[in-house]
């Protein structure tokens, strides 16, 4: 099997965020991370949540790479060397995703493994009403004889906190590698601080009101963000419908960036997306206040498109924006304000906004 792309945009249209700071002495990588794939199936176009007993035909659908592959794709549109290590499937689905991400998108996958034997995990998607409803199969990949291994020099490396310890986080921080971290929803409903013990070795974490208010046993999430700083020297709280509010404890100095209204088609891999944007802002060197205003506005651009991985935004899609926007009368000139630092470094835009974007499929041959 292999991937059609449709018209798949020029997403990073050649533009390296870390140009000026690039030496012959670089790293090859420039983000590390690692989790599981799963193959998403997406139904799209549903009025309203399937009814029980009854058949619900969808007019739309569509397969991409999912879970990780989310935020390693979104890394890479925004021209970041990204390498991967997860496990893929024996199957016709890990060839796929496999295929997708080293060839569709320059993902390294040379710390990945393929499992004999050991069938992809898969997410079936329902995209309706703004938001989505999933159900997954899967089963833990079998450990490798070595562990994970981790790249002996990269600039960044971005962690899913998960309770207990991970080796890799701790060898990753002695190579000098900045760690960024987020965390998944705590089924056990326990929300013990002592699950974040690997936010000493990180540099940025990265939660969600809800989950930074559990951890921290706080009402409000900007008191959640000025605790967690007793963790990490920089806490960014996502905030829904508000965008995100961050503090540098190192500093002291907190900013917040409201969110982008858009129409949300399917909010799926939105959070990774934000996380990306972030960690490219903050590795190019930019303000606090611009780096949670790039991350919103690739969450935005990526929830108005249907496709998991594939609807991360690249360069291009983000100078088309900010284009069309510019010559919208009713824009809000301070809200403009707000994003006149795209213009130092956003490529012109080739095609208006909006771009067709990636058509995500499976078994129609490549197109180039």
């Amino acid at each position: 099997m292999s991937t059609r792309h449709g018209e798949h945009p020029e997403h990073t249209a050649g533009l390296d965020p870390l140009a000026a700071l690039r030496t012959s002495d670089d790293p090859p990588c420039d983000v590390f991370l690692t989790g599981n794939v799963f193959l998403d199936i997406i139904f799209t176009g549903l009025d309203s949540a399937p009814v029980r007993g009854t058949e619900t035909w969808a007019r739309g659908m569509g397969s991409s790479p999912g879970g990780v592959a989310n935020m390693a794709t979104a890394l890479a549109r925004l021209g970041l060397r990204t390498s991967l290590a997860a496990a893929f499937g024996d199957d016709h689905y890990g060839e796929y995703c496999w295929d997708a991400l080293e060839q569709g998108e320059g993902i390294d996958l040379s710390l990945s493994r393929t499992v004999p034997g050991w069938h992809s995990s898969v997410t079936v998607s329902m995209a309706y009403e703004g938001e989505r409803t999933m159900v997954s199969h899967g089963h833990e990949a079998p450990p490798t004889e070595h562990g994970l291994l981790c790249p002996a020099r990269t600039r960044a490396a971005i962690a899913s906190l998960t309770p207990g310890r991970a080796e890799w986080i701790t060898q990753a921080a002695r190579n000098g590698t900045r760690i960024f971290a987020d965390v998944g929803w705590d089924e056990t409903g326990r929300w013990d601080p002592a699950d974040l013990a690997d936010l000493e070795h990180c540099e940025a974490f990265l939660p969600n009101a809800e989950e930074a208010m559990r951890y921290t046993r706080t009402d409000c999430p900007r008191a959640a963000a000025h605790a967690l700083t007793e963790k990490v020297p920089l806490a960014v709280v996502t905030l829904g419908a508000e965008g995100a509010y961050a503090v540098d404890g190192s500093t002291g100095e907190s900013a917040q960036v409201p969110a982008i209204a858009v129409e949300a088609l399917d909010p799926t891999g939105a959070g990774d997306v934000f996380v990306a944007g972030f960690v490219t802002g903050t590795l190019a060197g930019w303000p606090l206040e611009d780096r949670l205003a790039l991350a919103g506005l690739t969450a935005a651009l990526s929830v108005q498109e249907f496709g998991g991985s594939l609807s991360a935004p690249g360069w291009s899609e983000i100078a088309a924006w900010w284009q069309y926007v510019q010559g919208c009368d009713d824009q809000d000139p301070a809200a403009l304000r707000r994003y006149a630092f795209l213009e130092a470094v956003l490529p012109a835009p080739s095609r208006p906004w909006p771009l067709r974007r990636a058509v995500p499929t499976i078994g129609f041959g490549r197109s180039v």
